[in-house]
This record gives structure tokens, C-alpha cells and sequence, in this order.
């Protein structure tokens, strides 16, 4: 870990060739930002360094600086993160230590569940909250990397913010954030967001737009209790860029890829297009000084067109988990238009103090009811032709409606209790139990294979943590998830429509240091997660899906922040051990998973030049990462050096400031990841030289 003593330039160059040279290791390294504001989403408010979890907390300035502009930027900020197919014209993927982030039951919008199957604007949210490990204690069903949460921009005094973007080589971006208080005594707030965006990015054929309306009002009609509604509504519509593969047996040099190619360059390619309609209510009452409650509704309405000329396999060759040995694939013509969901939630929750002899007490208690209503039409998925990674063929558009879609309802009752407990003086126990009952159905679109499941689970959480001096925390965790997993209703499975849990489990050792404004941590995690597998005899018929073995992600994080002088420090690391275990199937144990980097550092150095005046540098490197589930191929790791420069201008009774950037200032070519989708290898690459220009003026 740094010292404050170290020049912050050596300690970033020193981590990453400690990082370069310890391939063989079996840990996780995390350095990361200063902490901007309490962490909600791990459920027991108050600073993130008195919290017996990690978490990042990523406000608005942050993501501004970072010229972040969608929630696929965040994978630069933090070393926990790292891409899960995440391309240009689509929704983002994330994984967090090593899981994929599920778009269904991992994302958060103010502590309610939302799908993030879609385009998840920034611009009207206050932070993005990022809570590592098992989420049981915040999510009935969930995938055990953790979970992504979004805190919207609430009326916070007067606020006048003007951001204008450009971004090579031609994105343009202009934002208005706006605040007020009126009333009596400032009784009623408001706060308005709009955006407006045209969308020219590097890659070819991918030109688009994007546009945003947000509204926060809230009233405060006496001094204990609080209103608060906001309405949200959004557009995003651009065709996206398909993913590169294996040619043959053998990955294909990134040096002779032109990353800007785009091989969804059919003249019947369309966008695709993301609509999002959100809407929610809040209620706080306090009930006396150390009792409040709260009711929180929220409803989320999507609506999609999922549409793009898709590369998928080799008939060629008889291989149709990768492209052809000489550049060519199948085409498909997808599209799946008027997708439509909807996700509704209510919470309600009271928190207060109790004592219980010498013990004290933080209790949250609560009731969170959800429901998802998910409607699909028929979807062509059809062959079009034979395609190339040069993007140099013509097909022949094939848009009938060939494939039956699948309906899904889901009901979902959790009762949820939560307790901090000081102990003594310098212990605390954190204690959560949150209780699941699930209720799923499905139906293909002609009525076909229809599933009816009832499920019921518990999921409980523990740590215990010791304060040995002001501004140090120990402390240990446990935790368990909850996944469900329910065989397809085909014939070839042998126990279609059988239904199972899949439990995760996490213990975690950590310690939080705070000292002198410079925040340090240090965090080792062990995570067991049942895994799945589909036993098919050599037809491919008679298939029984079964849990099989597990998947275990072991690591340790450090993470730090922390200014000297001109200096300051911001960044993240990531070094982890993640293997299939017990496995019936031949040759899967002790493989790493697909597409999830064996060690990460991602670290930002800022200096003040001058009055008004700093310059910042930034480093984003990833490990090895498995092409394929056997590891026979991999991708090697990458570097690449970001720079910026930011100008605070001398314009009397404003704070306006300009900021030049550049992304991969060397202009590197490289496989930046490896998703492995429907048993098909993809390859993504990374991103070349961009230069970005933010203005932004608070008048």
C-alpha cells in the first residue's frame, strides 16, 4: 500500500509492475477514489468508512471529469468493475469480482429494483453506488458479485449547471442541471435535468441520438415530514457494433484490426432503439427523534427495438462457436421489436433506536413487494448471407418473423430486518435477515412452454467489527445469495420446468483506515457459487440440467485516496483467483472463467500546476482473461494511458471551468474483453486515441 511519504507518480508505476510481474499469484488489489457521500447501498447508511463492506460511491463531478457517458465508463474508475459485452449502441454489462452483474435483479434506482435492460442515463443522477460481494442483504434474488445502485438528483438549493461535450469524432452532449427552493421558508424544491445528445462515434455506421427529461419536486409540509416525486424519461437510438471472434482455431492479431469497423454495416442494418419512462413517490415521516418511516413506489416502463445484423458462428467449418479460419461468419437478421417491460416496487421501512440492557440498537425493518410484467412479440432471427471481419459484404435482409419470444411475470414478497448493534465501546455487530417468497411464470409467444414456479428462501447476513483507534475499522463478514434457476420447457430436457435454487456464499476479512482526510483499505473475500450444467448424451437429446459443482472467486482489495501537496491520488487495483471446483463435466475443474481479468489496476494522479490549473494522468491495465471455458485461449493483458487537462476560467461571479482529455493517449491495439454468449466466443477491442472536450459553467 502507499505511504504518504512515496511520490504518488512512483506508487502508481510501482503497483503496476508489481501487477505485471505476479501472473501466477492468487489475490485481488483494489485502490479506489475518495468516498463523495454515505453509501446507501449496503443498507446501514452512514459513511462508507464506518460500513463492514466494500462499496464506491462515484458522484456526479467524478463521472463529469472522467468524461463518463454511460454506465459502461464506469469499468475505467474502479478495478472491481470490468466489462461484460459492453459495445458501442447497446445497454452496458458489468462484473463485479469476477460475476456478471445480472441487468434483471442487480441494478438499483433509489434502493428499488429496476431492469437494466436499456439505456441508463447519467446526467439527473447524484452517484452511482457500487456495493462488492454477496447482496443477499439488500436483494431477494441476485448474482453474488454485488450490486449497482443510482441515486437521482434531488433539489438541493439553487443549482445552475450548463455542461457542453464534444468527443471525437463528432459526438456532441449539452446538459442543464437546475435547482430551486421556493415557498416559505423553502417548502417546495424543484430540480430539472435535460439533456440532448448526437451520437458519432468512432466506429464506422454507428451515428445516433439520445435525449433526456428529468423532474425532481419535493414538499415539506412540516419540519418531520417529506414528499418527494420525480419523473424520468429517455431515448437512445443507434445501431450497435457486433463483437469480433476466434478465426479458426487462433485470435486474431488486435494490431490488424481497425477498431472503428463496424460489421453491422448491412444497408438494412437499423438502430436499436431504448425508450425508458420511470416515475416515483416518496413519503418520510419521523416519529420522534430516533424513529422514522417511509414508503417508497416506483414504476418503471421500458420499451425496446432490438434490432442488428448478427454475426454468429461458422457453417463453413462446421463450428459455430467462433467465425471462419478466414475472416467470414454467418449473418443473421435479428429483430425483436415493441419489447416491453415493466417493473413496479413499493418499500416500506421503519427505522429507529432501541435499548436492550447495555446493548444499543440501529433497526431497520421493512417490506419490499415487487412485480415484473415482461411482453415480447415474435422476433425474426434468420440467415441473411455470409459476412466478413472487413466489412466488405452485401447481404440480403430476411425480417419474417420465424421465432416465438418468451413472456415473463414475476411477483416477488420480502420481509427484511436489519440491526447494528454497538456492543462496547470499540465493537459493533451488523446482523441483516431478509425472507424471499417468488413467484414466476413464463410462456413462449405462441403459448407454448409455459412454466409455473412458486419458490421461498432466506438470506442472511453477519459481520462483527472492531474499532481499535478513531478512523480504524475491523472487521469480518458472512453472507448468503440466492439465484433462481429454472430448466427450459423443451423437450430435450428430461426435467423441464424443474426449478432450484443456486446458493452463494462470502466471507470476507477486512480493514478500514482513515486517517488525516487519506482513506486506506484492505479486504480479502472468498465467494462460493453454485454452478449449472446441461448433461446431454452425444444426440443431444435427453439433457437434464443439474447443479454442478461450484464457482469459487477468492481475492484480496486494497484501496486507497489520499492528497499531498499538489498531489492527489485516486485509483483501484485488482489481482483474483477465480476456478470452477467440482465439476462432473471432463476438464472444467480448475478452469477460470470466461472474459474476467486474472488482476487489474486502474489509478488516477492529479497535479495543480498552476492556480485554476491541473493536469491529470490515468492508467487502466487488465490481466489475462479465457476466451473459451477450457482456457485453451486467452487474451493477453493490456495498458492503456489516459491524459487530461482542466482549466478553471477567470469568469467573474462564475465557476466555469474546460477540460481536455484524450483516452489512450498511445493509441494502443488491443483485445480490451472476451464475452462468451450463447456458447459463442466474442472479442471486443479496445477503443482507439479519442479526444474529448468538456465545458462546463455554474452560473
Amino acid at each position: 500500500m502507499a505511504t504518504r511519504s512515496q511520490p504518488l507518480h512512483s506508487v502508481a508505476l510501482a503497483a503496476l509492475l508489481a501487477l505485471q510481474g505476479a501472473a501466477s499469484a492468487q489475490t485481488t488489489i483494489t485502490v479506489t477514489g475518495r468516498a463523495e457521500a454515505a453509501a446507501s447501498v449496503g443498507g446501514f447508511g452512514g459513511p462508507l468508512a464506518t460500513q463492514p463492506l466494500q462499496a464506491t460511491v462515484l458522484g456526479a463531478d467524478t463521472l463529469r471529469d472522467a468524461g463518463v457517458i454511460s454506465l459502461a465508463g464506469i469499468t475505467a474508475l474502479d478495478a472491481r468493475i470490468s466489462d461484460a459485452y459492453n459495445t458501442t449502441g447497446y445497454w452496458s454489462g458489468l462484473t463485479l469480482r469476477g460475476f456478471e452483474v445480472n441487468q434483471r435483479t442487480n441494478f438499483r434506482r433509489d434502493g428499488l429494483p429496476i431492469n437494466a435492460e436499456t439505456w441508463l442515463p447519467l446526467a439527473d443522477k447524484e452517484r452511482v453506488e457500487v456495493l462488492a460481494g454477496t447482496s443477499g442483504i439488500q436483494a431477494g434474488t441476485s448474482a453474488p458479485g454485488g450490486l449497482v445502485n443510482l441515486v437521482v438528483k434531488r433539489p438541493n438549493g439553487s443549482v445552475r449547471d450548463l455542461n457542453l461535450g464534444w468527443t471525437e469524432r463528432g459526438t456532441l452532449d449539452a446538459a442543464l442541471d437546475l435547482s430551486q427552493r421556493f415557498g416559505s421558508g423553502g417548502q417546495f424544491g424543484a430540480r430539472l435535468n435535460v439533456q440532448a445528445t448526437r451520437l458519432q462515434p468512432k466506429p464506422n455506421n454507428a451515428d445516433g441520438h439520445a435525449s433526456l427529461f428529468a423532474l425532481a419536486l419535493d414538499w415539506l409540509p412540516t419540519p418531520d415530514t417529506k414528499l418527494e416525486l420525480e419523473v424520468e424519461s429517455s431515448r437512445h437510438a443507434q445501431p450497435s457494433v457486433p463483437a469480433f471472434s476466434l478465426l479458426g482455431s487462433r485470435v486474431p492479431d488486435a494490431r490488424a484490426i481497425d477498431p472503428r469497423t463496424n460489421i453491422n454495416n448491412q444497408p438494412w442494418s437499423h438502430p436499436v432503439v431504448l425508450n425508458g419512462d420511470t416515475a416515483s413517490l416518496r413519503w418520510t415521516q419521523k416519529l420522534g427523534t430516533d424513529t422514522q418511516l417511509s414508503a417508497h413506489v416506483a414504476t418503471q416502463q421500458l420499451k425496446s427495438d432490438d434490432r442488428v445484423a448478427f454475426p454468429f458462428g461458422c457453417s463453413a467449418e462446421d463450428d459455430y462457436s467462433r467465425y471462419c479460419s478466414d475472416g467470414s461468419f454467418d449473418l443473421y437478421d435479428f429483430r425483436s421489436e415493441n419489447e416491453r417491460r415493466r417493473t413496479d416496487a413499493l418499500d416500506v421501512q421503519l427505522q429507529t433506536r432501541a435499548t436492550t440492557g447495555p446493548l444499543q440498537h440501529r433497526l431497520t425493518a421493512g417490506a419490499l413487494l415487487s412485480r415484473v410484467h415482461d411482453r415480447y412479440q415474435r422476433q425474426a432471427y434468420n440467415y441473411a448471407g455470409t459476412g466478413s471481419i472487413n466489412a466488405d459484404t452485401v447481404t440480403t435482409a430476411d425480417p419474417s418473423l420465424t421465432d416465438e419470444n418468451t413472456n415473463r411475470d414475476e411477483h416477488s414478497r420480502e420481509l427484511y430486518l436489519r440491526d447494528t448493534i454497538q456492543l462496547a465501546d470499540q465493537w459493533q455487530l451488523w446482523a441483516g435477515l431478509r425472507h424471499t417468497r417468488l413467484h414466476r411464470e413464463s410462456v413462449r409467444t405462441d403459448g407454448s412452454r409455459a412454466i409455473d414456479v412458486t419458490q421461498s428462501f432466506t438470506t442472511p447476513w453477519l459481520a462483527l467489527g472492531f474499532s481499535p483507534a478513531a478512523g480504524t475499522l475491523v472487521y469480518a463478514s458472512w453472507g448468503r445469495g440466492i439465484e433462481s434457476d429454472v430448466t427450459p420447457n423443451r423437450s430435450k430436457y428430461v426435467n423441464a420446468g424443474d426449478a432450484r435454487t443456486l446458493v452463494s456464499r462470502q466471507a470476507e476479512l477486512g480493514v478500514k483506515l482513515n486517517v488525516s482526510g487519506a482513506e486506506h483499505s484492505a479486504t480479502v473475500f472468498d465467494i462460493r457459487r453454485d454452478a449449472v450444467h446441461d448433461f446431454c448424451n452425444d444426440a443431444g437429446t435427453g439433457c437434464e440440467r443439474r447443479i454442478d459443482g461450484s464457482a469459487r472467486h477468492r481475492g484480496l482489495e486494497l484501496a486507497s485516496s489520499l492528497r499531498s501537496g499538489a498531489w492527489t491520488l485516486r485509483g483501484s487495483a485488482t489481482w483474483l483467483h477465480a476456478r470452477r471446483e467440482a465439476s462432473d463435466v471432463a476438464g472444467l475443474n480448475g478452469k477460470r472463467p470466461t472474459n474476467v481479468p486474472d488482476r487489474s489496476l486502474k489509478a488516477q494522479v492529479q497535479r495543480d500546476l498552476l492556480p485554476g490549473l491541473s493536469a491529470e494522468a490515468a492508467v487502466v491495465h487488465e490481466g489475462r482473461r479465457a476466451v473459451l471455458p477450457d482456457n485453451s485461449s486467452e487474451l493477453g493483458s493490456w495498458t492503456r494511458l489516459d491524459a487530461s487537462l482542466a482549466w478553471r476560467l477567470p469568469v467573474p461571479g462564475n465557476d466555469t471551468r474546460l477540460r481536455v482529455g484524450v483516452d489512450n493517449l498511445a493509441d494502443r491495439r488491443a483485445w480490451r474483453e472476451a464475452p462468451y454468449q450463447f456458447d459463442h466466443a466474442y472479442l471486443m477491442p479496445l477503443a482507439p486515441r479519442t479526444w474529448r472536450v468538456m465545458f462546463t459553467s455554474s452560473f
